[in-house]
């Protein structure tokens, strides 16, 4: 794994599912298009998502956290008013690529409609749209990017198009009492930390007009296991003896914190299993917290250290099904994956299988944290495990 940070704030046979794509590594190097330069010749493929890779079907038969008081609630909008962050998230070339090419390719969806844009951010999803003819374009921002995209809005000729409005999605009143289209990049760490989904959802309560669309509109939430030794030893057993001294109570605060990283997919013992598909133009808030219930089969004779989540999502409204993956046998994204520790290193033979569920739910000091609930175990023949554990992300 390229290990870079930790606590970063933010069986059945598989179903095939095929995203639009072009697996052209070239796409790097143009993602920043000339401003003349044609629709068409703008909306290039970009999926990470090989042709055939494979998603996971659900099996249908299937504490308290040690830390400091302030929280992604104390810097979550001053965080995002900082350019660096846009930056990152700008030159993540399969999520800013994919959402160019859904607007571009699906033009018929957008002609002389008018578009929600929340959590704007540089303002970019904004000026997709109404490049391909949106009537207007709402961009809702609560950080201080807000007066740069205004200022980018106005730089790229738009400002009769799109209006930015400063402010929370929850405090604002829109210039108009309905939109055709709602668009968002709400995704976060582990899909749901920061808790932006939320307000994506009062915005389709409050202002999408009825069989209006939510782009995307789908997300799946995805489980696996690893076998990750060295790093479990370098970051969580490191505490046990620091010098000759015991310092086992931080590695009780490092273990119950996820690791958001890059996992090498020749690391993964395991089957992969969907957790939770959320439909976000349905979906009601209290469904972004659940419990399901997971069995993962060993692929081959290993040690798992680790199990590993990941996401992907959907826009299942466009001409043809397009999206991403952010998961370990797909192209990288900014989101890379979220890795959870195991007290338990688990021999696992070839066929065995882990059981158990995961519980998710936000925290209840702070909403835009992630509480997580880990039941798991093995009944092997060279290993028997049970344990719960608890994690949070913050």
């Amino acid at each position: 794994m390229e290990h870079e940070y930790q606590n970063n704030p933010s069986g059945k046979m598989p179903q095939k599912i095929r995203f639009e794509y072009d697996d052209d590594e070239g796409e790097e190097e143009s993602r920043f298009q000339d401003p003349d330069e044609t629709i068409e010749e703008a909306a290039t493929e970009s999926s990470n998502l090989e042709e055939d890779l494979t998603m996971c079907d659900p099996d249908p038969d299937d504490a308290s956290v040690i830390g400091a008081d302030k929280t992604s609630a104390d810097y979550y909008f001053d965080s995002y008013s900082h350019f660096g962050i846009h930056e990152e998230m700008l030159k993540d070339v399969v999520r800013t690529k994919t959402y160019q090419n859904v607007i571009y390719k699906n033009s018929f969806l957008f002609k002389d409609k008018v578009v929600l844009d929340v959590g704007a951010g540089t303002g970019i999803l904004s000026l997709f749209c109404a490049k391909v003819g949106a009537k207007h374009v709402y961009a809702i921002e609560c950080s201080g990017m807000a007066d740069m995209a205004q200022e980018i809005v106005k730089l790229n000729g738009y400002s009769e198009v799109i209006t930015v409005l400063k402010g929370k999605v929850e405090e604002i009143e829109l210039p108009v009492a309905q939109v055709d289209i709602i668009i968002s990049e709400w995704m976060g760490y582990f899909l749901l930390y920061e808790n932006m989904l939320d307000t994506v959802l009062y915005a389709r309560n409050k202002w999408l007009v009825k069989d209006g669309l939510v782009l995307p509109d789908k997300a799946s939430l995805y489980l696996t296991a690893i076998e990750d030794a060295d790093y479990k030893e370098d970051k969580i057993e490191f505490w046990n003896n620091v010098y000759g001294f015991n310092m086992s109570c931080i590695r009780k605060q490092s273990i119950m914190e996820p690791l958001v990283d890059t996992v090498d997919q020749k690391q993964i013992v395991t089957s992969c299993q969907r957790l939770k598909t959320m439909d976000i133009a349905k979906m009601d808030s209290g469904d972004a917290s659940f419990t399901a219930p997971f069995k993962l089969v060993a692929e081959r004779d290993d040690y798992i250290h680790a199990l590993v989540a990941y996401f992907d999502v959907s826009f299942t409204k466009c001409h043809k099904l397009m999206g991403f993956s952010t998961g370990p046998k797909s192209r990288a994204t900014h989101w890379k994956q979220t890795v959870l520790y195991l007290e338990d290193v688990l021999t696992v033979c070839e066929g065995e299988t882990i059981v158990g569920s995961m519980t998710v739910a936000q925290n209840k000091n702070n909403p835009r944290d992630v509480d997580i609930v880990l039941k798991y175990s093995l009944n092997g023949r060279r290993c028997k495990a049970a344990r719960t554990q608890s994690y949070r992300m913050r």
